[in-house]
C-alpha cells in the first residue's frame, strides 16, 4: 500500500491512511506500507538545498518551519503514548537538516564538484519520507496496530546517480526479504518512506520524483505480493486530467500497456517506472482514492476490458518542444537514423514521438537542458527547426488500430485545430499527436466530449452496439 504527498498531507490525511492500513491488518491482509513526503515538503528541501548553495544556509533552514509546524501538529492531534518520542525524532532531524544545509554551503565555497553536491540534495531530501514513515508508524501504533518504522535505505540498494539512482535488483531483494519478511510473518506492519535508498557504501539516494511509487513496485513484486495499491487523491485512473474536464470518469480497468502509455503521456496518477516490476511478475496495480476509500478504482493487469466507444483515456503532456531534421542524404542513406539518435544517447535526452519521411524526422523532446547543444550537433545532418510551446495528446484504448473510422472520428473533432507529429501504428492502443500548448486543454476537452458524454447520451447502457464490454487478455 502506498500512500503520495496528498494522502499524508496533514494530522487529517494521516488519520485516514491510519484508518485505511488498520482496516487491512484487521482482515489479515497483512499489509506493507509505502508512504512519500508530506505534500509540499520535498520542494521546500530542495528549495533549501539552492538557498543554501547561493550561500543562504541559514534563509535555507528558516523555509522549513512552517513544514515542521505540520509535522508537530500531527503529533498534537494524533499522538499520546508516543508523542514525546515523536516531537523529539522531529527536533533531532530538523537540527541534522540544518548541518547538512550548512555542509552544502561550505562545499560550494570549497568548489567541491557538483557530484559532491548531489549527494548532499539526496541526504537532505531524504528525510521528507523518513519523517512521514516515523509518523504513520507511531500513529498505527497508537491505534493498536503493531507497525514498525523501517529505514528505506536498508532495503532499495542502488547505483550512486544521485537524484535519479537506479536500484540494483538483485541486492535489493535480498535486503528487502532480510529486513521486512519476519515482520510480515509476525504480523507487524513495516512502513517505509517511498523515493530513497543507498549505495553498496551506505551514502542515501533517491530515485527521482515520483519514485515512491517505483519503490512500493519494487517492493510489492520482491514480497511476491498480491496486489500493490497506489493510494491517491483520485478515485483511479480517469478518462482524462480532471482539471481540464470536471466530468472525467474513473476506468475500472486497464491492461499494463494502456497504463503505461498514459503514464508516459502525461497521466499523473502513475509514474511510468511503476509498473515494470509488476509487470514482471504479473502483480495487478489498484489506483484508490484514500480520500475515499469506497470510491471507484482503476485495476491494472495482465487483462483488460474493451470499451464500447474503443477510446478508454486521453491524457496529455505540455512543456513539450519539437525538432525537425531535414536532410536529402536521408535518402536511402544506411545508418542515418542510427547516427541521428546517437546525438540523443550523448546527451541523454530522451525521445517521446518520432515521425519519419524520405527526408525529414520529427520528434519532441520532454527534457529540453541540453537543447542548445544537441540542435548543433544536429545541425551536421542537415536543417534543423525548433518548436516550443508544444503539447502532446495521447488517446489510448484496446483495439484502437484496428477499429475502423477511429482516427476520422478523432480529427474531425479537432478539424480547425493545427495538428502535426500524428503518431498510429506503432503501438495497437494508441494514437498520439502534437497540438499548440495554449490549445491542448479545448483539443482534450473536445475529444472527451465526442468519445465520452456524446457517446453516453447515445448508449446510455454503456454497451455500444456488436461491441461487448469484456475480459480481453493483454498480450
Amino acid at each position: 500500500m502506498k500512500f503520495g504527498g496528498t494522502s499524508v498531507e496533514d494530522a487529517g490525511a494521516f488519520a485516514k491512511v491510519a484508518e485505511i492500513v488498520a482496516r487491512a491488518a484487521l482482515d489479515h491482509l497483512k499489509p506493507v506500507v509505502v508512504v512519500s513526503a508530506m505534500s509540499g515538503f520535498t520542494d521546500a528541501l530542495l528549495a533549501g538545498v539552492r538557498n543554501a548553495i547561493e550561500g543562504n544556509s541559514e534563509g535555507a533552514a528558516a523555509t522549513l518551519d512552517t513544514h515542521f509546524a505540520r509535522h508537530e501538529k500531527v503529533v498534537e492531534t494524533l499522538l499520546r503514548t508516543e508523542a514525546a518520542s515523536a516531537s523529539q525524532l522531529l527536533k533531532k532531524r530538523r537540527i541534522e537538516i540544518d548541518t547538512l544545509l550548512l555542509s552544502v554551503a561550505a562545499a560550494v565555497a570549497a568548489d567541491a564538484a557538483e557530484p559532491e553536491h548531489k549527494s548532499y540534495q539526496d541526504a537532505i531530501v531524504s528525510f521528507g519520507e523518513r519523517l512521514s514513515a516515523a509518523l504513520l508508524a507511531a500513529v498505527l501504533s497508537e491505534r493498536g496496530i503493531a507497525a514498525r518504522d523501517i529505514d528505506a535505505r536498508k532495503c532499495i540498494i542502488t547505483d550512486d546517480n544521485f537524484g535519479a539512482a537506479a536500484p540494483m535488483m538483485a541486492e535489493t531483494s535480498a535486503a528487502t526479504r532480510r529486513q521486512l519478511e519476519g515482520l510480515i510473518d509476525s504480523s507487524v506492519v513495516p512502513v517505509l518512506g517511498g523515493f530513497i535508498g543507498s549505495t553498496l557504501e551506505g551514502e542515501t539516494t533517491t530515485l527521482g520524483r515520483g519514485g515512491s511509487d517505483y519503490t512500493a513496485a519494487i517492493i510489492g513484486a520482491t514480497l511476491e505480493a498480491e496486489e500493490i495499491q497506489i493510494w491517491t487523491d483520485v478515485s483511479g485512473v480517469l478518462t482524462a486530467d480532471p482539471r481540464l474536464v470536471p466530468n472525467a470518469r474513473s476506468i475500472g480497468r486497464l491492461s499494463f500497456e494502456e497504463a503505461a502509455e498514459l503514464a508516459y503521456f502525461g497521466a499523473k496518477v502513475l509514474h511510468p517506472k511503476t509498473l515494470q516490476p509488476a509487470v514482471e511478475r504479473d502483480i495487478p496495480v489498484r489506483i484508490c482514492n484514500s480520500r475515499a476509500p469506497e470510491s471507484e478504482s482503476t485495476l491494472v493487469g495482465s487483462e483488460t476490458q474493451r470499451s464500447p466507444q474503443t477510446v478508454k483515456s486521453i491524457a496529455h503532456k505540455s512543456g513539450v518542444t519539437t525538432l525537425q531534421i531535414t536532410s536529402a542524404r536521408m535518402l536511402g542513406a544506411y545508418g542515418f537514423l542510427k547516427a541521428l539518435f546517437e546525438v540523443f544517447d550523448r546527451h541523454r535526452t530522451a525521445v517521446d514521438v518520432v515521425t519519419t519521411s524520405e527526408v525529414s524526422v520529427s520528434l519532441s523532446l520532454d527534457d529540453t537542458s541540453a537543447l542548445a547543444s544537441i540542435v548543433k550537433d544536429l545541425e551536421i545532418f542537415g536543417t534543423v527547426s525548433v518548436e516550443g510551446g508544444r503539447a502532446i495528446v495521447c488517446i489510448v484504448g484496446e483495439g484502437l488500430r484496428s477499429t475502423p473510422g477511429i482516427a476520422a472520428r478523432i480529427f474531425s473533432t479537432i478539424s480547425d485545430i493545427n495538428v502535426s507529429l500524428i503518431s498510429q501504428g506503432a503501438s495497437r492502443i494508441n494514437l498520439t499527436f502534437a497540438v499548440e500548448e495554449a490549445r491542448a486543454a479545448e483539443t482534450v476537452r473536445r475529444l472527451h466530449q465526442e468519445f465520452f458524454e456524446v457517446a453516453a447520451e447515445e448508449n446510455p447502457s454503456g454497451i455500444a452496439s456488436g461491441v461487448e464490454d469484456r475480459a480481453l487478455p493483454a498480450s
